[in-house]
């Protein structure tokens, strides 16, 4: 999507070429597979890091991995040798909260030149510790002598740095690039730069600590006489655009003290979970971990970025999106991204970047190739859903936080994008949210499934614009309501009876147009035509989540949903299995992603459907028991659920993504119908059903103004049993059933 959106109109492969058809846009290549590749993310800030389970980074072509920064790639190889050989694997982790990556490696059998073995196997335990914190790499790398004799041991490090722009390593091919500079040296440190086309200079450093026997532009080469049992430690930093003035290793030790301390902080604003099954307990942990890790302050609060590796920037739908899955469990985030949002409205008219007064942000870059306009995304609008997500989410955060203040502070915001909605978002005044990009250069499709052939026909031909998708409704008519309640919080009745008044005519309006009672369900899209494209897909769902449904509509509804040619068993495919463009291995045409599908079970858990909900809801979860980490990726093969065996992997899946790793705390909440009312100070339960893997689940720290209390829900027969456990101040729990 991307991104994804994840968040961006991207095919992951081109498109085959002819006549009518249109070119794949920004795609990223599946010349190797990240699963194969079982990568390592790290990130902080604006700066993330891809490396292989070794701790390398070895480039190559359609190789992700690297140092990258601001939408550059600062080191793009990095390659560690034992006498002229790669160590072998022990293993390779990250900690729970992300803060480190720690790989433990040992030695291989050595030879000499004449073909004698001088070196037995596993003798040599090396481990590389690494971390990033503020756009610099630290790593620390430990070698231990476990022979019974004195060994010389010499380690050779590897590296350059391509100062790709991001767009160029998913596949960008570009006419023309800057210059490289001459490397400067001194004994212990490299400087690698780069002048842009833009004007820029860009540069890596490399410190060494202790200083390497041999340093060249390319590599350092050390050799250590060990003892037997004896440690020895050398220290690496890479920085981008700059370097500590301090000695490496006293850096290494402050920042990874000041790395672990900002993790810790940042998430103890979530409330806890724990539950009676340790794996979903693993795959909680690593949910929130990954999303603490994407989230990056700003200096209107905190934001999720969308993913690593190929959207670790601000995009807004995925963080909108985020934020509404984790609103419950920290508030803070939504607050962060409403106002870091609101601060990047779009105010004028702007072809080349799908901007229009009132537009909320899709996608900001700050590489070279988003600097020279060779990619429209250095501050691109080209998303049809941003803004009526930003009123809806608006609306919801009032709901649970009862934050006048800072809804006093959007209002201005709101306003201006119930304006574009009404105005610029309608092409033709039917009362329908339409796009249509405004240059040959913005993305086809901007809605979530923003891939070029996401969108089409029975017969499987492509739809022309503009362009009304059936969520994009369902968010619009989510806005209109959520507008309503902020102005009625405000003081602003007579707009909020007119924001009603809208709300109802989009619905009957979209009722009439979209829904089809011989699919049993609401069409993908209009076309430009108004002709219906006639798809089963998971974009029905999103009608659920909003309310924008009839209430006689949501059993045919959840029935196409959850049959058999949507529901693969691990989740909604993203199309029916029945349709012409119907794909597993598709990026958007049969696949099943994590978020789409939390939004759906939500949707389902407002019109009752609990159990439908908790179906999906362990899909999920048996899906993540198969990958790596408990993980969830941005999204995964749309192949049958099969006995025994795991789900089938999409082969450049962004993992972590933000809304993926949300999407089992959203589920959470809609199974346990998790509320709120700021009003009267209450928290509480409707209709609370646990999954058949969950026969308890603990919330501590569940917090509304200024209080909190912990609670426990238990499965007692066919009901759920909410226990009060701990109240902080004067919050009630309430529980219906």
């Amino acid at each position: 999507m991307h991104g994804t959106t994840s968040a961006e109109a991207v095919a992951h492969a081109p498109a085959p070429t002819g006549p009518g058809t249109p070119l794949a846009q920004f795609f990223i290549p599946a010349a190797a597979s990240l699963q194969e590749r079982r990568p390592r993310t790290l990130k902080h800030g604006d700066t993330f890091a891809v490396f292989d389970h070794n701790g390398d980074a070895l480039s190559g072509p359609g190789s992700p991995e690297g140092l990258y920064h601001r939408d550059t790639r600062y080191l793009s190889h990095l390659y560690l040798t034992i006498a002229g050989q790669r160590p072998m694997l022990l293993s390779s982790t990250l900690r729970d909260d992300n803060a480190t990556l720690t790989c433990d490696l040992t030695n291989p059998d050595l030879f000499d030149a004449e073909g004698r073995l001088v070196l037995e196997h596993d003798l040599l335990h090396l481990r590389r510790s690494r971390f990033l914190w503020n756009g610099t790499c630290h790593e620390r790398i430990a070698i231990r002598n476990f022979d019974d004799r004195s060994r010389r041991v010499r380690i050779d490090i590897a590296f350059a740095a391509d100062f790709a722009d991001l767009f160029e390593v998913r596949g960008t091919q570009r006419a023309r690039r800057g210059t490289r500079q001459r490397p400067e040296m001194t004994a212990d440190q490299v400087k690698l730069a780069y002048l842009g086309l833009d004007g820029q200079r860009r540069q890596t450093t490399l410190r060494f600590d202790p200083a390497p026997q041999e340093l060249t532009a390319d590599h350092a080469g050390f050799v250590f006489d060990l003892a037997p049992r004896e440690v020895r430690t050398m220290v690496l930093e890479i920085a981008c655009d700059g370097a500590s003035e301090r000695p490496v290793r006293p850096a290494f030790l402050r920042a990874m003290r000041d790395a672990r301390r900002a993790l810790r902080s940042s998430a103890s604003r979530a409330t806890a979970i724990i539950t009676s099954n340790d794996i979903f307990n693993e795959a909680v942990r690593r949910s929130v971990s990954d999303l603490y890790m994407l989230v990056t302050d700003t200096p209107e609060g905190p934001y999720p970025y969308a993913g690593i590796p190929w959207f670790s920037t601000v995009f807004g739908r995925d963080a909108l999106i985020t934020a509404l899955e984790t609103l419950w469990l920290d508030p803070a985030i939504a607050r962060g991204v409403l106002l870091h949002l609101a601060a990047n409205q779009a105010t004028e008219f702007d072809p080349e970047a799908d901007a229009e007064p009132g537009k909320i942000l899709h996608e900001v870059r700050h590489g070279e190739m988003a600097e020279l306009r060779e990619v429209p995304f250095r501050r691109y609008y080209g998303s049809v859903d941003s803004t009526p997500l930003f009123i809806m989410l608006a609306g919801a955060y009032l709901e649970r936080t009862g934050d006048l203040v800072t809804l006093r502070r959007l209002w201005p915001n709101i306003e201006a994008a119930l304006g574009w909605i009404e105005n610029h978002g309608d092409h033709d005044g039917d009362g329908f949210v339409e796009y249509g990009r405004q240059t040959a250069e913005g993305l086809i499709n901007q809605g979530w499934k923003d891939s070029h052939d996401s969108v089409f026909h029975a017969d499987g031909t492509l739809a022309r614009g503009p362009i009304a998708l059936a969520e994009v409704q369902a968010y619009a008519y989510g806005a209109w309501r959520a507008a309503a309640d902020v102005a009625r919080a405000l003081g602003h009745p007579e707009r909020a009876a007119r924001f009603d008044r809208r709300a109802e005519a989009l619905r009957a309006a979209f009722d009439a147009a979209f829904f089809d009672a011989a699919l049993g369900t609401y069409v993908l899209a209009l076309d430009g035509e108004k002709r219906p494209c006639r798809v089963r897909s998971s974009n029905a769902g999103h009608a659920l989540l909003t309310g924008i449904a009839l209430p006689e509509r949501a059993t045919a509804v959840t029935s196409t949903l959850m049959g058999p040619t949507l529901f693969c068993g691990w989740g909604v495919r993203t199309i029916a299995s029945s349709e012409a463009r119907y794909n597993p291995m598709s990026y958007h045409n049969g696949s099943v992603w994590p978020h789409d599908n939390a939004l759906i079970a939500a949707g389902l858990a407002r019109y009752g459907f609990k159990r439908e909900a908790a179906r999906i809801f362990e899909g999920l979860f048996a899906a993540s028991t198969y990958i790596d980490l408990r993980r969830l990726p941005e999204l995964f093969c749309g192949f049958a659920r099969q006995q025994t065996r795991g789900p089938t992997f999409y082969p450049v899946a962004c993992m972590p993504q933000a809304w993926a790793a949300a999407a089992p705390l959203y589920m959470l909440q809609a199974c346990l119908g998790l509320g709120f009312d700021p009003e009267r100070l209450h928290v509480t339960f409707d209709e609370p059903t646990l999954p058949d893997f969950l026969s308890e689940v603990t919330l501590r720290d569940i917090r509304l103004d200024g209080g909190a209390v912990d609670v426990a829900l238990r499965r007692s027969g066919g009901k759920v049993v909410v226990d009060v456990l701990d109240r902080r101040g004067p919050l009630r729990v309430l529980t219906t059933s």
